[in-house]
C-alpha cells in the first residue's frame, strides 16, 4: 500500500470536518477540484473510498470515519514538530475570525492593530455577530477562531478562557421617578431592552431572572449594544450594560438584590486545528481582551 502524504491527509481532514468541500478548499488554499484530487489520490493509496458521493453531498464512509481520528493525530504531531524546530515566522494568507458586538466596541481595534504589527502579511477579516451564530460558523469551518461568551457546548470545538465582562442594570434618569425601585420592580411596568436570544448574555439574563423569580412582561431586542444603550437613554425601558458604561452614557444605575454574574469569554477554535495561525492568535487575544474600554459613541451620546 502506498503511504499517504501529509497534504492528502490535511485535505481529507478539512473536507471531513467542514460544512462542505468549498469551505474545506479555502482552509487549505486550494480550488475545490484540487482538494477533490488530493482526496481521490488518498483513496487510491489506501484502496478504500473515504467519502460516499452518491447523494446530494459527500459523506464519510465507514472507512473514512475510522481514518479521521488517526489523521488528526498525525496532523497534530506534525504541527508540534514544526513548532519545535521552526523559529517563529510571520503568518500569511487570510484570517477570518468572529467576535461579538461588545468585543467589537471595546478591545477588537487594539487586537487588530497588534496582529497587523506582528503579522503584516496576514489579511484579517473580523466578523461580528451573536455568539450562537459565530459558534456555528466556527464549527462549520467558515471561521478560523472566535472569541465568544462562555465555553462551547460543541464537542468539535475547544475553548480557552480569555477574560470577563461585568454588567449593571440601568435606565434613563426619569424613567421611573423613584430611585428606590429596583430592576425587578421596573420590569413589571417597563420593557426589557436587551440582546436577542443566541447572544452570550442570554444565559446570564435567564439565570438572573430565575434567581429573582422575575419576569419581563415585554421585550425589545436588538443585536447591537449601541442600539440597546440608545434605547435605554431614550427611556424606552430597563436593561443592563457593561457596568462602566452606565455613568459614561448619562444613565442611572438601577438597584438589584444581587448583581448580575460576570460574563466569561473564551477563545474558541476547532478541535484538531493545530495550525501556526491558532497558536499565534490565541496569546494575542489573551493579551488584548479588555472590556473596560468605554464605547466610542459614549462621548457623542453625552455631548
Amino acid at each position: 500500500m502506498q503511504q499517504p502524504s501529509i497534504k492528502q491527509l490535511e485535505a481529507f481532514w478539512w473536507a471531513a470536518t467542514c460544512a462542505n468541500f468549498a469551505t474545506a478548499a479555502e482552509r487549505v488554499h486550494l480550488s475545490v477540484s484540487s482538494l477533490s484530487k488530493r482526496i481521490t489520490e488518498l483513496e487510491a493509496a489506501l484502496g478504500q473510498a473515504l467519502f460516499d458521493r452518491s447523494g446530494h453531498r459527500a459523506v464519510l464512509t465507514e472507512a473514512g470515519e475510522r481514518l479521521l481520528p488517526a489523521t488528526l493525530n498525525v496532523l497534530n504531531a506534525m504541527a508540534a514538530l514544526g513548532q519545535t524546530l521552526d523559529a517563529p515566522a510571520q503568518l500569511t494568507g487570510r484570517c477570518r475570525f468572529g467576535v461579538g458586538d461588545l468585543s467589537a466596541l471595546t478591545w477588537l481595534p487594539a487586537f487588530v492593530a497588534a496582529a497587523r504589527l506582528a503579522h503584516p502579511r496576514l489579511a484579517l477579516e473580523p466578523h461580528v455577530d451573536v455568539g450562537g451564530v459565530l459558534e456555528r460558523r466556527l464549527a462549520d469551518g467558515e471561521l478560523d477562531f472566535a472569541v465568544i461568551a462562555g465555553r462551547s457546548s460543541r464537542s468539535e470545538l475547544l475553548s480557552q478562557p480569555v477574560g470577563a465582562a461585568r454588567f449593571a442594570w440601568a435606565a434613563a434618569p426619569g424613567l421611573a421617578g423613584d430611585d428606590h425601585l429596583d430592576a425587578k420592580a421596573l420590569l413589571q411596568s417597563h420593557p426589557l431592552v436587551t440582546l436577542p436570544p443566541g447572544a452570550g448574555t442570554t444565559r446570564l439574563l435567564d439565570d438572573w431572572l430565575l434567581a429573582h423569580q422575575a419576569t419581563a412582561q415585554e421585550r425589545i431586542t436588538c443585536n447591537s449594544w449601541g442600539a440597546v444603550a440608545g434605547m435605554l437613554r431614550q427611556g424606552l425601558g430597563v436593561g443592563f450594560l457593561p457596568a462602566h458604561w452606565v455613568n459614561a452614557l448619562g444613565l442611572r444605575a438601577v438597584g438589584a438584590d444581587a448583581p448580575l454574574a460576570p460574563l466569561h469569554y473564551a477563545f474558541q477554535w476547532r478541535r484538531g486545528d493545530a495550525r501556526a495561525l491558532i497558536a499565534a492568535m490565541q496569546p494575542l487575544a489573551q493579551a488584548r481582551v479588555d472590556f473596560s474600554a468605554s464605547p466610542a459613541f459614549a462621548s457623542a451620546a453625552v455631548a
